[in-house]
């Protein structure tokens, strides 16, 4: 069997890749990332297609901190309409294509065409969906969403209708999908795993200060303002909150409205030293009103951190509420305040959690699990007339 990937830049793509190409199934990935940026990937570069010209230049923007709306909607629409039209020029024989969701509606029609079953992999909610939670909680801070393009809207509405599964990552995407309107059947869940060769204990958290731990992008999608309620509700003589990641504009309205006492903003951390923070926080919190499944909170449980999550980070399919951390519902900053002060007061229990994330992320076995499943579903879609 031979499997064609596309993705903008990594994702879990390319964990996706190398199980793969372990089981001799990947044909090829197709990237928008430039090559120097692929090289550690643990894949032959031969395996490795780029396409690297508008996302370079997005890189770019985005260092030097050059944000404009239009222009940003511009290019994602150019580098999501280019980077297809390459792969589909380009798209060597397969079995399967799986296209990250965008990136694939003219490639997956041409692979069908040739007898192939496409496959769109979406990693969070609906995009109707995410547009509709996100006006909603724009709405309630009183900011303006830069809203989703409506042109990105309809491709990959055409992107779910055309291609023959949709691939999700938790029981929030699925049920997402269902509630705009997608037939339950097209759509398989496969929860994403862990890098266990990069993330594990490594320290311990101190004694003599609690230690609280957001890490991913500091906006209004991943409940930011009920973290920061809800810590500056959490009583506790010595305590601090750190936030790793990049404030999206329109945040410095959102911390003047909050107590930003013992809360430590952080600029984002290399991926390959996340685990020193995570082993020394007693707790992360991850609050999202919408994404598909968190890649840090199984990074976080391998370094042996339990958390408190919402619902909407796809937390239900990697974790037990109450036994390696706790899921609480979106918007509700009393809930974080009480799991903070639960894990506070009672060592033992926040150390058995700590145990038990441990214990439930190896079970899983990094990716392999993913793997697995991602393997058969593309064995099964060949061999049957969906």
């Amino acid at each position: 069997m031979k499997i064609v990937q596309t993705v903008f830049g990594k994702f879990h793509h390319f964990h996706l890749a190398r199980q793969l190409h372990k089981r001799g199934m990947l044909e090829a990935i197709f990237s928008s990332y430039p090559s120097w940026k692929l090289r550690n990937e643990g894949l032959p570069m031969e395996k490795i297609k780029t396409f690297p010209w508008i996302h370079t230049a997005m890189m770019a923007k985005w260092r030097f901190g050059m944000h404009n709306d239009r222009l940003d909607k511009e290019l994602a629409w150019a580098l999501a309409n280019t980077l297809d039209r390459h792969v589909a020029n380009k798209l060597p024989h397969c079995d399967v294509f799986i296209g990250i969701s965008g990136s694939g509606l003219r490639t997956g029609g041409i692979s069908q065409k040739r007898g192939a079953k496409y496959i769109c992999d979406r990693g969070s909610t609906h995009i109707q969906y995410a547009k509709q939670i996100l006006d909603e909680e724009y709405n309630h801070w009183g900011l303006k969403f830069p809203g989703i393009d409506p042109r990105a809207i309809e491709r990959e509405r055409a992107e779910y209708y055309r291609s023959d599964i949709i691939t999700v990552p938790s029981e929030f995407v699925r049920k997402s999908f269902i509630e705009k309107g997608v037939n339950p059947n097209k759509i398989r869940k496969i929860p994403y795993g862990a890098d266990l060769n990069m993330f594990a204990p490594v320290d311990k958290p101190p004694d003599d200060v609690f230690e609280v731990l957001f890490v991913g992008q500091v906006s209004l999608r991943k409940g930011i303002p009920y973290l920061l309620k809800g810590f500056s509700k959490f009583k506790h003589s010595k305590k601090r909150l750190r936030i790793v990641g990049s404030a999206f504009p329109g945040m410095d309205v959102i911390f003047k409205r909050h107590d930003m006492g013992q809360v430590e903003l952080m600029a984002p951390i290399p991926y390959n030293k996340l685990k020193y923070i995570m082993s020394k926080s007693h707790v992360m919190v991850l609050p999202s009103i919408e994404e598909g499944l968190a890649l840090v909170q199984g990074h976080a449980m391998a370094c042996g951190c339990p958390l408190i999550s919402s619902i909407n980070t796809g937390a239900e399919d990697l974790f037990t509420n109450g036994r390696e951390g706790f899921i609480i519902p979106i918007r509700d900053s009393d809930a974080i305040t009480e799991k903070l002060e639960i894990m506070a007061q009672n060592r033992q229990k926040r150390e058995e959690m700590s145990v038990a994330a441990l214990e439930r992320v190896n079970s899983i076995k990094g990716w392999d699990t993913y793997g697995d499943q991602f393997a058969r579903l593309c064995q099964e879609i060949t061999l049957v007339n969906l």
